[in-house]
C-alpha cells in the first residue's frame, strides 16, 4: 500500500507541474484570478476536486 501511495504522489506531483512548466504565464495569469475569488469560492473548488478525487479512487478499485 505504500508503494502505491508514493506513486499516486508522484503522479500528482508531475500533473501538477506541467501547466507551470509548459504555459508559465497562463499558470500566473490563473493565480492572480484564483487569489481573487471568495474563500467561499475556493471552498466551493476544493470540495468539488475532493469529491471527484474519492469518486476516481473508488472507480478504480
Amino acid at each position: 500500500m505504500s508503494e502505491t501511495l508514493w506513486l499516486g504522489l508522484g503522479l500528482m506531483l508531475v500533473f501538477e507541474g506541467i501547466m507551470p512548466f509548459t504555459l508559465p504565464h497562463v499558470w500566473r495569469a490563473t493565480l492572480r484570478r484564483m487569489a481573487e475569488l471568495t474563500d467561499g469560492q475556493i471552498r466551493l473548488i476544493g470540495f468539488c476536486s475532493l469529491i471527484a478525487g474519492l469518486l476516481i479512487s473508488l472507480a478504480a478499485k
